[in-house]
């Protein structure tokens, strides 16, 4: 893949970016696990034991302030668990990797074909839906903690997480995805094709592809190749001049979302399909271009659930930094910096 940037000057960034991010005040819920994932990949990109201590004693010390209950989106903070017990070996990090595993697999809301819920808190706030969010959240933690320990039942509920989020979530007349679905009306609520959602669903599906050993053997992996390969094929004409992609992606009036466009392109980087190059390089830029100074990722919609309409997506603020914007620019900048 072409792809023109400085090692050095994406280093710089890329510490900026997590010296920003380690600043903010996340908590112990998805903002934070999704930006302590991109803080995890800085460091098994780059190789700086900074990132790696200051994420331990993060967490060290919320350990001893308390956990919340676990969610769907709770154990997006496993992705760091998984880092800090690979590098470390401690067994409390991995007790805490397998009570998130735990559960997933017996506790956490299903429907249908044993589907994951989306849950956001202890109580049933979206009953029978599916959020192409619970697949960073849940599934690809499920996948990473499979791979890990060898443990093919794992693996298995992963895949079929994706498998049966593609089937309600993916158009596979346009490609691309829808934010939910709702199981007892059948239908996707508002039907919009929300940029991040897109970015949940294609970041995972690429890294899925990736970490897997001998993926070719798992008859899932056929499914999510393919999905991913014409959601890609869909969203790169979707892209506009500044290199970003629209908060809904087929609304040409949409503004420019920083976040989703780092997950789009990070997957493009992920795929290394050559023909990407030029995708990646605008999105690349148009990023770069949205990361202040101090390393604050900028015009990142706040949190979102699936709307009402499309005026509910085009009004989320994105004044604020958020820790889903920092994470996913660090796996874009990480991504690139891998293949240059």
């Amino acid at each position: 893949m072409k792809i023109t940037a400085s090692q050095t000057e994406l280093k710089q960034l890329i510490d900026q970016v997590v010296e920003y991010t380690f600043g903010m005040d996340l908590t112990w819920d998805w903002p934070g696990g999704v930006a302590f994932y991109g803080v995890s990949r800085a460091f098994e990109v780059t190789g700086e034991q900074a990132y790696l201590n200051r994420m331990k004693e993060w967490v060290d010390e919320y350990i001893e302030v308390g956990l919340p209950v676990w969610t769907v989106n709770t154990c997006a903070m496993g992705h760091m668990l998984i880092t800090l017990y690979q590098q470390t070996g401690d067994q409390k990090y991995l007790d805490l990797i397998m009570s998130k595993v735990d559960y997933l697999r017996n506790d956490a809301l299903r429907f249908g074909d044993r589907v994951l819920q989306h849950t956001v808190s202890a109580n049933n706030d979206f009953p029978e839906q599916a959020w192409a969010d619970t697949l960073f959240m849940a599934a690809y933690f499920l996948l990473r903690v499979g791979i890990m320990l060898k443990e093919k039942p794992l693996v298995d509920d992963a895949l079929h997480q994706f498998f049966w989020h593609i089937n309600y979530l993916q158009d596979e007349n346009t490609g691309l995805w829808y934010h939910g679905y709702n199981n007892i009306n059948k239908d996707h609520m508002s039907g919009m094709y929300w940029a991040r959602a897109n970015a949940w669903a294609a970041y995972t599906m690429s890294r899925a592809a990736r970490i897997l050993p001998e993926a070719y053997l798992y008859p899932p992996m056929m499914h999510i190749w393919s999905a991913l390969r014409d959601q890609l094929a869909a969203i790169k004409k979707l892209q506009k001049e500044d290199g970003l992609w629209g908060t809904v992606l087929d609304y040409p009036d949409a503004y420019g979302e920083v976040s989703a466009t780092a997950g789009i392109c990070a997957a493009m980087v992920t795929q290394h399909n050559p023909m990407h190059s030029k995708y990646v390089q605008k999105a690349l830029d148009g990023v770069i271009a949205n990361i202040a100074s101090n390393g604050r990722v900028q015009n990142v919609s706040g949190g979102t659930a699936v709307m009402k309409d499309i005026e509910g997506y085009l009004n989320i603020d994105r004044k604020w930094a958020q820790g889903w914007g920092q994470g996913l620019a660090l796996a874009q900048l990480t991504a690139v910096l891998e293949v240059i």
